[in-house]
């Protein structure tokens, strides 16, 4: 960050607020992040990054929030101000979230939440707008079918800039294209659902009232069972989560044997984020499929 000064400066301007404590937190692998506190001790959580992409990014995760708060179903952090400081690069305002105990009863809300939120839909797989993952763009064309969805624009982007970066090679990126052609035959066919899209245990915290707050989301009109393999890749949800959302609406069967095909996409973004140990994996599930 190059002035937190003059930043917080144009902080308070935009708030009508002096802010008389900065505290660096943890923020994730991408952005700087801040707990502000007030003179009459209001807190907001502030990211930053003078990445010259980092202002869309700020402004598609503003939006995201806000469009999976306007669900109804579960709750995200109030959106404050978002854009783009000349001097001091690309910022996000939002509501401090206070984390409590994760109780039985969480799981459940959350569960249910996740479930209801996914039956909310559309007319098209997509979204609205392009966006991101991590910091890796992410494009939403608006497709009739899953298959030509996640295969154009969620696995070969991905399976492409690997291969520009010097990941993984052409015999890969065949048996991706031969996994493509077999989309339709192993996803269940669903009716669009709206995804948090990074559901993992880093984007979602517990309020002190016990409720699930979902934040930093890669949201789109997707299948729903993306959000769930994400939810089991790196060690899984506690197992009162995945009991609550069949609740509401039961999976289709085999998906314990086609999870690895939705985490495929979340792989390949590892390996492109962080590079070669994440390539075996993705190696051996285009082997097996």
């Amino acid at each position: 960050m190059r002035s937190l000064s003059a930043l917080l400066l144009h902080i308070e301007g935009l708030l009508g607020e002096k802010i008389a404590e900065a505290t660096p937190m943890s923020g994730g692998d991408i952005n700087w992040a801040l707990c502000l506190t007030g003179l009459r001790g209001q807190r907001w959580f502030l990211k930053a990054n003078d990445d010259p992409a980092a202002s869309l990014m700020f402004k598609r995760e503003a939006q995201g929030l806000a469009l999976l708060g306007a669900s109804g179903v579960i709750r995200t952090p109030r959106v404050f101000a978002y854009g783009q400081d000349e001097q001091n690069g690309a910022f996000l305002l939002l509501e401090f979230i206070c984390s409590g105990p994760r109780s039985p009863l969480f799981w459940m809300r959350f569960g249910h939440a996740i479930a209801n939120l996914h039956q909310q839909t559309s007319a098209f797989f997509g979204f609205a707008h392009d966006n991101f993952i991590g910091r890796l763009p992410q494009s939403n064309r608006r497709c009739t079918t899953w298959a030509e969805f996640y295969a154009e624009e969620r696995l070969h982007p991905q399976m492409q800039l690997a291969r520009e970066q010097g990941y993984l090679d052409h015999a890969a990126e065949r048996q991706l294209g031969r996994l493509c052609l077999r989309l339709g035959e192993i996803c269940p066919n669903e009716a669009p659902a709206f995804i948090h899209g990074d559901l993992w245990s880093g984007n979602f915290l517990c309020n002190t009232q016990g409720e699930p707050v979902l934040i930093d989301p890669a949201a789109a009109y997707a299948h729903r069972e993306m959000d769930l393999a994400m939810s089991r890749l790196f060690g899984g949800f506690d197992p009162r989560f995945y009991a609550a959302y069949e609740e509401i609406w039961p999976l289709a069967p085999g998906f314990e044997q086609r999870v690895e095909i939705y985490q495929l996409y979340y792989l390949l973004v590892h390996v492109n984020l962080f590079g070669t140990s994440y390539e075996d994996s993705v190696r051996r599930i285009l082997k097996r499929w």
